[in-house]
């Protein structure tokens, strides 16, 4: 089995062009899988509905729902391609119904609190400075994680203030920034330390990166979440502010101030308009407008009833 899991990964790396956040999760995902199989002395021509059932019942009982249903969408990729490539006859879980997931609202920062938590980093220092590009990017083009990582220099088109980003599936977007949000990059491309950590690096391919680490190799998402952690707690807010946090604001923000859902769904790279739709349910002001809008009554006050 460890052969077809290496397999798998191999495809989803080079012709689906996943992520690597999501090649990461099916090897741990199949991994656990096998170890599971391995544990009930069976193989994968052993696997039917009803081992799955069993495999299922042990992650609802070691996991939470959310990690439940990627674990069992993963296993459910993995028997598809073994059934396309023939290494067996049919899906397993084809019968199998996923738990259905709640669907949370995210949380959405007010605009003053966005400004609050962008000035948070000390800008007078470089890697201050560094961090204030960062978080002006996410909160300019909505961008993801991924996205903003693999981030290279010349992606960034300041005449025009375009970036080039390169979305899930290695699909390639253009999208505006800010004209503050330009001014803060170009700030810290030419400042001196990161012209001198460059200079050291310079055969590396990281050398390329707009945004580096400390060591001057291209900064990780691991590193990123933790400038999030750093920042989120010196503003004191009372839910986690991450990178996708951001990204929702910028979206309810948009839509708050007329934008058009469609647009919203080509900025932020969503494949499909009902993903995009869920800022409708987050944003008070919209919900409230379109109340008003619709409601026969909702304009007539309490003396011309």
């Amino acid at each position: 089995m460890k052969v077809k899991i290496a397999d798998f990964l191999s495809y989803y790396r080079n012709v689906k062009h996943a992520s690597k956040h999501t090649i990461r999760n099916y090897e741990m995902d199949l991994f656990l899988f096998m170890n599971f199989l391995n544990q009930q002395k069976g193989s994968l021509v052993d696997v039917d509905k009803k081992l799955v059932r069993r495999y299922l019942a042990m992650l609802n009982q070691t996991s939470s729902k959310k990690t439940a249903l990627r674990r069992l969408s993963s296993l459910r990729s993995f028997f598809k391609y073994l059934v396309r490539e023939n290494h067996i006859p049919e899906n397993p879980l084809e019968m199998i119904q996923s738990p259905k997931q709640e669907k949370r609202i995210p949380s959405i920062l007010t605009v003053e609190q966005v400004d609050l938590f962008l000035n948070s980093p000390d800008d007078t220092s470089y890697l201050g400075l560094r961090d204030r590009c960062i978080l002006e990017l996410f909160y300019s083009s909505g961008l993801r994680l991924s996205e903003l990582t693999s981030l290279d220099r010349l992606d960034i088109d300041f005449s025009r203030c375009m970036v080039k980003v390169k979305g899930k599936g290695k699909k390639e977007r253009l999208l505006p920034i800010t004209k503050v949000a330009a001014s803060w990059i170009k700030k810290y491309l030419i400042h001196k330390e990161r012209e001198e950590l460059t200079k050291e690096h310079y055969e590396e391919k990281d050398a390329n990166a707009i945004f580096l680490n400390k060591w001057g190799e291209r900064i990780s998402e691991r590193s990123v979440d933790r400038m999030f952690k750093k920042y989120f707690r010196m503003c004191g807010f009372a839910s986690i502010v991450t990178p996708h946090t951001l990204r929702h604001c910028i979206a309810t923000h948009w839509l708050e101030n007329g934008m058009d859902l469609k647009t919203i769904q080509t900025l932020l790279g969503h494949e499909s308009l009902s993903t995009t739709t869920i800022y409708t349910k987050v944003s008070h002001k919209v919900k409230k407008e379109v109340y008003d809008k619709a409601h026969p009554r909702a304009k007539k006050s309490l003396g011309k009833q």
